[in-house]
C-alpha cells in the first residue's frame, strides 16, 4: 500500500522514544577532541556515521550553555554524540578516527582552545565500550605516533546537553570561517 508523506512526522534517531531504539541497528559513541566543530565536521565524512550532534557533557551544570561551558567552570566538555551502523563500522573503528583527528597528548587544550571544555574524553556507554576504549589507548600510546602518551580521560556517558542550533554543523554553514 501506499503511505502519504504528509502523515509521517520524522523524529531524529537521538530524540525518540528508547524503546523504539531496538528498532535500528545503530550504536551510540560519545567524543571529545577541542573544539566540537572540527571533531563532528571529520566524523561526518566516516562511512558508517549516521548522525552527529555536538553538546556538552562530563560536567555538573544542568542544561549547559555554550556561555557556560565556555567560562571552563562546568566540568563539560565540548562533546560530539556519533549515532553509528556497527554493520559498516565497529565502535573500534570509529576510536582509530577518534585518535587521528586530534592531538591526545594535550592536556586541557587542543591547538590554540584551552581550558577543560577542550580536553580529549572517550564517553563510554557500557562496558564494551570501556574495555575497547582502554585497549584502543594502550594500542595508540605503544603506535610511537607521538612521543609522550594520550591525557584522553576514559569516563561514563552521562547527561548530554545539545548543543544551541548555530554549533550544529558549524563548518558546513560557515567554511569560510573555520
Amino acid at each position: 500500500y501506499c503511505i502519504n508523506s504528509a502523515s509521517l512526522r520524522f523524529i531524529p534517531y537521538t530524540e525518540m522514544d528508547k524503546k523504539y531504539e531496538k528498532l535500528f541497528p545503530y550504536q551510540k559513541a560519545m567524543f571529545a577532541g577541542g573544539c566540537f566543530w572540527g571533531v563532528q565536521h571529520l566524523l561526518d565524512t566516516v562511512p558508517g556515521v549516521v548522525y552527529t550532534e555536538v553538546g556538552y557533557t562530563g560536567g555538573t551544570t544542568v542544561n549547559a550553555t555554550y556561555k557556560q561551558v565556555s567560562t571552563g567552570n562546568t566540568g563539560h566538555a565540548e562533546t560530539v554524540l556519533i549515532v553509528f551502523d556497527p554493520s559498516k563500522i565497529s565502535y573500534s573503528q570509529l576510536l582509530s578516527y577518534f585518535w587521528r583527528l586530534h592531538d591526545p597528548t594535550e592536556l586541557n587544550q587542543q591547538g590554540p582552545d584551552v581550558g577543560t571544555q577542550y580536553r580529549s574524553v572517550i564517553f563510554y556507554f557500557d562496558n564494551s565500550q570501556r574495555d575497547i576504549a582502554i585497549q584502543s589507548k594502550k594500542n595508540f600510546d605503544t603506535s610511537g605516533v607521538f612521543d609522550t602518551p594520550a591525557v584522553t580521560q576514559i569516563v561514563p556517558a552521562g547527561p548530554f546537553y545539545k548543543a544551541e542550533d548555530y554549533h550544529q554543523e558549524y563548518i558546513d554553514k560557515n567554511p569560510q570561517t573555520y
